[in-house]
């Protein structure tokens, strides 16, 4: 499969959202427990966060197979940025996520940005084994975390120093 990473465009929503919900249906895999539509995507990449930076990786069909945001957050320093990842159900381990990781990581840095903050829940196998192969590393465990259901599954912070 050849992958093109490129910025985020408004008409990307309905895949994103496509993928978000096909991982939430799944279940373990996310903090996101209830189907969101297009709209709430849409307000996320609105957020009046400094240097969002929203990419997609496509397919050469068009089809988008995978996408990562990152931005400040309110509960990190401000040298910190926050990140997420989402790859298409059946395509996990092409290389997207690494590729969508190479074009973050120089877009946090080129931002000023000196380290990325993963968090995941610690019952989340796959995220955990992408962060840490991408070279995150644990900065933080919250064995207490519980998810909007009041499930406790706990949450793993992990950083990349960039």
């Amino acid at each position: 499969m050849q992958v093109t990473i490129r910025a985020y465009d408004q008409k990307d929503l309905s895949q994103m959202t496509e993928i978000l919900n096909e991982i939430i249906e799944i279940g373990g895999t996310t903090a996101y427990l209830s189907p969101l539509k297009e709209s709430d995507l849409e307000s996320w990449t609105k957020r009046k966060v400094a240097h969002a930076r929203w990419n997609v990786a496509q397919d050469e069909t068009g089809q988008i197979v995978g996408f990562q945001w990152a931005e400040s957050h309110p509960n990190l320093p401000p040298e910190a940025a926050s990140i997420a990842t989402f790859v298409r159900v059946g395509v996990v381990g092409a290389g997207i996520g690494s590729k969508l990781f190479e074009a973050t990581s120089t877009q946090m840095r080129a931002l000023g940005f000196e380290w990325i903050n993963a968090s995941i829940r610690s019952d989340n196998d796959s995220g955990l084994r992408y962060y840490t192969k991408m070279g995150f590393i644990d900065w933080k465990v919250d064995p207490d975390a519980a998810l909007s259901d009041g499930r406790v599954t706990g949450k793993n912070h992990k950083r990349f120093d960039l």
